[in-house]
């Protein structure tokens, strides 16, 4: 990587000491892009450098990072005729979602890509080849890329359906770590009965969620596979063979619900769980009086806890492996880290020049260069090469590079990206940063997650895994599934914490068939049968 980086920087100062000549015969572009606080794209270094890189003129529309402003400013710029030749979007932010890709790929007002990648963009199309599923991520049913996705191959953000538990608890009661979901049950009970923080007061909370974290796919995956990872993949959806079906309608699930109201009942479980949000949480994980979190359902344990805690509560969580329930059943959640919103996309406006520069400028995001100087920025205060000795997160991977965190109260420097530049990332990229291999301190936080990840992966049942990420929805369809998704998972997670918590009795066959006739009144048979045609049409 050295001797890639060193050639690229030289090509850029070449194109650095040419500034006049190229400035003066500069292609105008115009781009729509989000605009990260302490940021002026107009004046940024990156800016300054591509422009004189690709002998460009770049004019922006700027937007936020707050999604709901974003998208409608997106929309309003749609709508008005005024468009930009290219859109650089953040899928979480404003991206086009996949009706919008169609329906714009159909009106003309998206470009298809795949000529211009093919002429402008070859490290573009090498990623393609390279990785299947980035392809079938970008390529709509009709063959063209209307709008390009990126592609961030977090590891850890891959099986985020975990639990943390506080082995320091499990240490000073002489426990060990649960495998099963009994020996969780035993686990839980010290830690609600036994007084474990010390006070001698019974304060202490077993198990905790939010309502964006539910305490329910891990405990579920003992039983059933539950795919909920977060609320962009809420839905229950999952495959039997190629019948589409919904795991939350099925008698393993009325099984994990009925283990998961029997720890409730037991008091193990917070009741805040169902209610709070993660601020709610985070005040419970930090409260300085005493710890009081036994265990929670999150991604990461920096979601309750803060780094570097006065008292190392912060070091005393680690992952719980996948619990294997009483008929065997051990899985964990996949999802697929990358987003198939359209984050690249060429408009109509844009003329052939434009074209062409905007390709080339997208394909210089795919370089090793250009995706560094995009997204870290200057060497040597955002980033600098590995030296001898350093180890990569993945350790069977040679290091490339260290990220050099910006110091405490530092205003950041205006000389990158950021996120709108993270077009590629595959896991030979990220895998093979410099991460310290001090696991419990704060800056070795991302090794402490990629190993924690490794006790989830290869638990997944790829072949129950519905590909909500791979199918693609006509504006007509995506409407009427919507509204059905949305009905019907409200009405999942309203009536399931019905019956953890006793509203409802599980055990009662009664009331588990009125909860499954429920789910057929909210259109479920509807919602399978579009969900069933989405997924026969899409690529396997």
């Amino acid at each position: 990587m050295r001797r890639r980086l060193q050639l690229g920087f030289a090509i850029t100062a070449s194109f650095l000491s040419m500034g006049a000549a190229i400035a003066q015969d500069a292609v105008p572009l115009k781009l729509f892009m989000a605009q990260f606080p302490d940021a002026d794209l107009d004046t940024n270094k990156f800016t300054q450098l591509v422009e004189e890189k690709f002998g460009i003129d770049i004019t922006f529309e700027v937007t936020s990072l707050d999604g709901g402003p974003a998208k409608e400013k997106r929309q309003i710029t749609l709508a008005s005729g005024d468009l930009p030749d290219a859109f650089f979007l953040i899928p979480w932010v404003d991206g086009f979602s996949r009706p919008e890709i169609l329906r714009l790929g159909a009106e003309g007002a998206l470009l298809p890509l795949n000529d211009l990648i093919d002429k402008y963009a070859p490290n573009v199309k090498a990623a393609l080849a390279e990785i299947p599923e980035f392809a079938q991520l970008a390529t709509a049913p009709d063959g063209k890329i209307y709008a390009l996705p990126q592609w961030n191959d977090c590891y850890h953000c891959s099986y985020g359906s975990k639990l943390w538990i506080n082995t320091a608890w499990l240490e000073k009661l002489g426990l060990t770590m649960p495998t099963t979901t009994e020996e969780l049950r035993t686990v839980l009970t010290a830690f609600k009965n036994d007084d474990p923080n010390g006070n001698g007061i019974a304060d202490e909370i077993p198990l905790t969620g939010t309502v964006t974290d539910s305490i329910v796919p891990f405990l579920m995956n003992a039983f059933i596979y539950d795919p909920r990872f977060s609320q962009q993949y809420s839905s229950t959806l999952a495959l039997q063979g190629d019948r589409v079906v919904l795991n939350a309608a099925q008698d393993g699930w009325r099984q994990g619900l009925d283990y998961i109201a029997g720890l409730y009942a037991d008091g193990l479980i917070d009741p805040s769980a169902f209610t709070q949000n993660r601020d709610g949480m985070q005040a419970v994980g930090t409260n300085a009086d005493a710890v009081l979190l036994g265990s929670a359902a999150v991604l990461h344990p920096y979601m309750f806890v803060t780094g570097n805690s006065p008292d190392g509560r912060d070091v005393g969580y680690d992952a719980v492996p996948p619990l294997t329930g009483p008929d065997g059943i051990r899985y964990s959640t996949y999802v697929l880290p990358s987003s198939p919103q359209g984050t690249f996309a060429l408009t109509y406006a844009a003329g052939e020049a434009q074209q062409q520069k905007a390709m080339e400028l997208l394909d210089y995001l795919f370089t090793t260069e250009g995706r560094t100087l995009a997204y870290f920025g200057t060497e040597g205060s955002g980033w600098r090469l590995a030296e001898e000795g350093e180890i990569a997160l993945d350790t069977s991977l040679t290091p490339t590079m260290v990220d050099i965190p910006l110091p405490s109260g530092a205003v950041p420097p205006n000389d990158l990206w950021s996120a709108v530049a993270q077009y590629y990332f595959p896991a030979n990229v990220r895998n093979a940063e410099v991460q310290p291999m001090e696991i419990y301190k704060p800056e070795g936080y991302e090794r402490r997650l990629f190993e924690a990840t490794k006790l989830y992966d290869g638990l997944a049942p790829m072949d129950q895994i519905f590909p909500l990420w791979n199918v693609w929805f006509s504006a007509d369809d995506a409407t009427e599934l919507a509204q059905l998704q949305t009905n019907l998972d409200d009405y999942v997670t309203r009536t399931n914490a019905e019956f953890i918590t006793g509203q409802r009795n599980v055990k009662d066959d009664a009331a588990w068939a009125e909860y499954v006739q429920g789910l057929d009144g909210l259109g479920l048979p509807r919602y399978l049968e579009l969900m069933q045609k989405a997924y026969d049409a899409s690529p396997k």
